[in-house]
Parts: C-alpha cells; sequence; structure tokens
C-alpha cells in the first residue's frame, strides 16, 4: 500500500469528495484507511456507569484506500505515488513532479 499514517490525502469519490485530511490508520489487509474528521458515522454509545447518561458521538470510519489520492506538498493537488531507489533504500515519490513525498 502506498498511502501512509499522516499522509495528507483528498477525498476523490463518494459523499466527502473533495475534503482533505490526514491518515489516522492504515488497514493494508482489508485495505481501507481511516481519515480524521472525514467519512463519519453516529454511533449511539451505552452509559458506562449507573449515573452516566448514554450518548451519540461520531466515528471516523474507514474508507477504501482506492478513494483516496496523496496530496502534494507544493502544489495541493492529488497525485500519484511512486518510488525510486535512492543510496540503499526505495522512497516514495510523486509521480507528475518526481519529487520525493
Amino acid at each position: 500500500m502506498k498511502i501512509k499514517k499522516n499522509d495528507s490525502v483528498i477525498i476523490i469519490t463518494g459523499k466527502d469528495k473533495g475534503k482533505t485530511g490526514s491518515i489516522l490508520r492504515v488497514m493494508p489487509k482489508k485495505g481501507v484507511v481511516i481519515v480524521s474528521g472525514l467519512n463519519l458515522r453516529k454511533k449511539h454509545q451505552r452509559a458506562r456507569k449507573g449515573g452516566e447518561k448514554g450518548q451519540i458521538i461520531e466515528k471516523a470510519m474507514p474508507i477504501d484506500a482506492s478513494n483516496v489520492m496523496v496530496l502534494d506538498k507544493d502544489t495541493k493537488k492529488p497525485v500519484r505515488v511512486g518510488k525510486k531507489l535512492v543510496g540503499n533504500r526505495f522512497v516514495r515519490i510523486s509521480r507528475k513532479s518526481g519529487k520525493e513525498i
């Protein structure tokens, strides 16, 4: 998977199309990511203690990794990610500009 935690991404399809956020969690086996503040769902939470009340919380739910693209730091536009051998290790690069991400 070419998307990593803390990457700045843009949603390219769905109800949050065009919105940006950063990656909170990546689940490569399932092929999904969780983006902060996006793809929110309301969850009814029960009272935990006797005197407490139940509440409705908004929770960020997973979104398919194919529905997000990494944002270029300089141009703030979505780019495809490639990799390039630098020294002994591979680094992620922007396909459009060729610069390191």
